[in-house]
């Protein structure tokens, strides 16, 4: 090789491998640079946040207790058996109307009778309406004694209602209360061995009933859900007993809530101990897939018993609450998937008892109103399940002295209040409570329930 050609091949060499490194150097380049984040312009669309104005309160009361089978003509006819005594507190600018129970008459069915109350209270400045109202009737009739009583409640488009019977000496019914503007239907599903669904419609403004043994034939222990189109509805399920020849209770049960993986009882009354006869019943059922439930009974003093129950899918199971010595329990249930329950609880063994079914209570925190109507030995049952005491005020609505109390961690306080008044309850840590009644003959309780939700705020783009 020439001196000429060895130069030439170096340079050509060189030049190949400066530009295999401005190559390589480009590449980096633009990998960084993707990599990078780039400049540009980012436009945050005009927002507002904006609370909207809390509308008005419904409450539906159910009304007089209804009796079936006293027409000897027309053994379906319902007829009041008793007008409820209402206590109710709903503002200075609230209003109260009544509603058209077309298939109730009067006492000797010479015409119809008065139908239930619909109670609106009006929002203040802002603010959710202050209105709380609830009623009970006594009875001591041939066919029906004992004493039902339960709060006055906002109608809703679901409903499940667990402690009805078709069982021999029982007539209970599904009472339906529309007290909207528009005609609403309902949809009654039995949940048993089988399923079943029934339609009906309920006119706006109006109160009807149902025969649970009309919808529920064969299902001995049911569970009932009634779902609302058109307009939202009130469903309650009224019930009573005849032993042999004996009126043996009456009960207005409320709906039991949406099913939930906890489930927290307040307020559950145990007035009597029986070896032969189941004296507390919790009814359960998983609504949409079996599961395993614990059931944990604490009293006042502490757990006093815990079992584990598996629930089938859809099926209503009843579990016996035994040796539990007298007084007021709470009741938490626990499960992987969602349930519904319902505790039945009665005064004793035999003709001239009464029974009561108690649902879940939900958790209340911040300010609640709630009435307590006439009835006997009226208390409250505060059930603190978190893991701070809780330390709460309870003064009558229409001014007087009121009280404080301190529910301990994990603990429950059992407190006395009087009949036919409206009280506020303002707590610092969420807990659930109840108001129970007992009395010779007489039990009737049911959970306090939370205000109207207050409206939350929204975010508006214009």
């Amino acid at each position: 090789m020439t001196q000429n050609r060895a130069i030439r091949v170096v340079a050509t060499g060189a030049r190949l491998l400066v530009g295999a490194v401005v190559a390589a150097g480009c590449v980096l380049g633009v990998t960084a640079a993707v990599a990078l984040p780039w400049p540009g312009i980012v436009n945050e669309p005009a927002q507002v946040s904006v609370t909207p104005t809390a509308g008005d309160t419904t409450l539906v009361c159910n009304g007089a207790f209804r009796a079936i089978g006293r027409n000897t003509q027309n053994a379906g006819q319902m007829s009041s058996a008793g007008g409820a005594a209402l206590t109710a507190e709903r503002g200075e600018t609230g209003e109260e109307t009544e509603l058209t129970a077309s298939d109730l008459f009067t006492a000797d069915f010479g015409g119809p009778a008065a139908g239930p109350l619909k109670l609106v209270g009006a929002a203040e400045r802002g603010s959710t309406a202050t209105i709380a109202a609830a009623e009970s009737v006594s009875l001591a009739a041939e066919d029906l004694s004992g004493l039902a009583a339960s709060a006055c409640r906002e109608p809703s488009t679901e409903s499940w209602l667990i402690g009805g019977t078709v069982e021999t000496g029982t007539s209970d019914l599904v009472i339906l209360s529309n007290p909207g503007d528009v005609t609403a239907t309902a949809t009654i599903t039995v949940f048993g061995i089988e399923q079943s669904s029934t339609k009906t419609l309920v006119p706006a403004g109006t109160q009807l009933a149902v025969p649970l043994s009309s919808v529920a034939a064969g299902v001995q222990k049911p569970v009932v859900r009634v779902t609302a189109a058109g307009a939202p509805l009130r469903a309650v399920l009224q019930s009573s007993l005849i032993r042999t020849l004996d009126p043996s209770g009456i009960d207005v049960q409320d709906t039991a809530g949406a099913p939930r993986t906890e489930l927290t009882f307040a307020g559950v009354q145990v007035l009597t101990k029986s070896a032969d006869s189941a004296v507390t019943v919790l009814r359960l059922m998983a609504t949409a897939q079996a599961t395993q439930a614990t059931v944990t009974i604490r009293s006042e003093d502490g757990p006093a018993q815990e079992i584990s129950v598996p629930l089938d899918a859809t099926v209503p199971t009843e579990v016996s609450l035994d040796e539990l010595v007298p007084g007021t329990y709470s009741v938490d249930v626990a499960a992987e998937a969602p349930v519904v329950g319902a505790v039945r609880q009665i005064t004793g063994i035999g003709a001239g008892e009464d029974f009561s079914w108690m649902t879940p209570a939900p958790p209340l925190a911040g300010e609640v109103a709630f009435a307590v109507p006439s009835g006997p030995d009226p208390r409250i049952h505060l059930v603190n399940t978190a893991g701070t005491e809780a330390s709460v005020t309870l003064a009558p609505v229409t001014g007087g002295e009121g009280q404080s109390i301190t529910v301990p961690a994990e603990g429950s306080v059992v407190v006395d209040v009087s009949e036919d008044t409206t009280y506020s309850l303002t707590t610092d840590t969420p807990l659930h409570a109840a108001v129970a009644l007992a009395g010779a003959n007489a039990m009737a309780g049911w959970p306090i329930w939370p205000a109207a939700a207050a409206q939350e705020a929204v975010t508006v783009y214009p």
